[in-house]
């Protein structure tokens, strides 16, 4: 059995960035980070470009001009104005070439033929130049960059469709157990419904996660055998719940070393999670997870969301740690170190009641976890402690 801290380090050390190349379309591309640079095929704003709504006028020496027209947003007409002409505009409509500044509809005075501007203004005021964001065949954006929601809407604005990004890892969420029945099937004695790979699931997708598949084994040696050799063959990444403690019917372990796959620990002394595995094989990592709903999450949360990060090549591996103010008391029970649901707010952390490896009651309003290391016994009000923030 190996530390907390020991077991980050495996992971860390263990998991690799993938670094090859897919292709995806770009309004699937969310969460990706660009393989290479992006080269504008337009200028943008294609045209010069309305920046507010006003006149476009012609400049001369005078306060008024002649109204001979107006543009909307969508237009294609040119209208040539001369010297001490204007037309109506409106935000984000083209400029005709010989406009040379627009006025900003509340600085002028309209009679519905001519118009009367306050002051006399400068070449180009309130014009958005032709290829002022970015211009045909310049960068775009650079390889490495992240495709937040403003970098895809920018990419589509540039008549981008698809573009090249690092590989995410395929995923395999595997679940174990007779006991697990699907939602919507009647809830018989014994039996009980299957929640870890929806959660898991839901986990992978808020992370922006999708190449997921899962699966279900009974517990049935030889099944687990032959499930989990053909997802370890198929996936980046197993997630498998359940079955990796020391029952007559926990398989997953003893699988696991059938199929060869390299032991980097098995049991780290935490709580809750402490029946954890991780080991690889090839270039699949494999993480047998508790087959409590609550230590499951505790354990993506501390250990498979620093792989992911990984795989990814993200810079920032582990979820955030603050210091906080905690609003609780707590005891300890034994001397494992412990990760305990809690509520931050503003520097203060709350440590929830119901703290059972089981239970996802008090998970389910939880946005932290509060660390307590080995020397730790007791919390008690204003004692700071190590929180994690959840990304949720």
């Amino acid at each position: 059995m190996i530390s907390v801290e020991e077991a980050i380090q495996f992971v860390k050390s263990n998991s690799k960035p993938i670094l090859k190349e897919t292709i995806k379309p770009i309004e699937k591309a969310g969460g990706y980070v660009l393989y290479k640079d992006v080269y504008s095929p337009i200028n943008m704003p294609p045209f010069r470009q309305s920046a507010m709504d006003g006149y476009a006028i012609c400049l001369h020496e005078g306060l008024k001009y002649k109204l001979i027209g107006e543009i909307k947003a969508g237009d294609a007409n040119q209208p040539i104005l001369k010297h001490g002409e204007a037309v109506r505009i409106f935000t984000g409509a083209p400029v005709p070439d010989s406009a040379n500044a627009i006025m900003m509809q509340e600085k002028v005075q309209s009679d519905g033929s001519s118009i009367t501007i306050e002051h006399q203004v400068s070449l180009g005021l309130n014009i958005r130049p032709s290829g002022e964001q970015v211009k045909q065949g310049d960068i775009a954006l650079k390889k490495g960059s992240k495709l937040t929601p403003a970098a895809i809407g920018y990419l589509i604005s540039l008549g981008i469709t698809k573009v090249s990004v690092y590989k995410k890892p395929n995923i395999a969420i595997v679940t174990t157990g007779n006991e697990l029945i699907e939602v919507g099937e009647a809830l018989t004695y014994g039996k009980i419904y299957e929640s870890n790979s929806k959660m898991l699931l839901s986990a992978l997708y808020s992370l922006k996660f999708y190449d997921i598949t899962v699966h279900k084994v009974e517990d049935d040696y030889i099944k687990t055998v032959e499930k989990l050799n053909s997802v370890i063959n198929e996936n980046d990444l197993v997630l498998i719940t359940g079955g990796i403690s020391v029952g007559d019917y926990d398989f997953v372990g003893k699988a696991l070393n059938e199929l060869k796959v390299d032991e980097l620990f098995y049991k780290v002394k935490q709580k809750p999670g402490k029946p954890l595995f991780f080991g690889k094989k090839d270039n699949t990592l494999v993480f047998a997870l508790p087959g409590n709903p609550a230590a499951a999450l505790s354990c993506f949360y501390v250990y498979v969301y620093i792989a992911l990060q990984n795989m990814m090549n993200r810079k920032t591996l582990e979820l955030p740690r603050v210091n906080a103010n905690s609003i609780s008391n707590f005891k300890k029970k034994g001397d494992r170190p412990q990760f305990l649901k809690a509520i931050h707010n503003e520097g203060k952390v709350e440590v929830l009641e119901g703290q059972n490896s089981s239970m996802l009651q008090t998970f389910a309003i939880s946005n932290a976890l509060v660390f307590i290391s080995e020397e730790i016994n007791t919390i008690e009000p204003n004692d700071s402690v190590n929180t994690i923030l959840l990304p949720i």
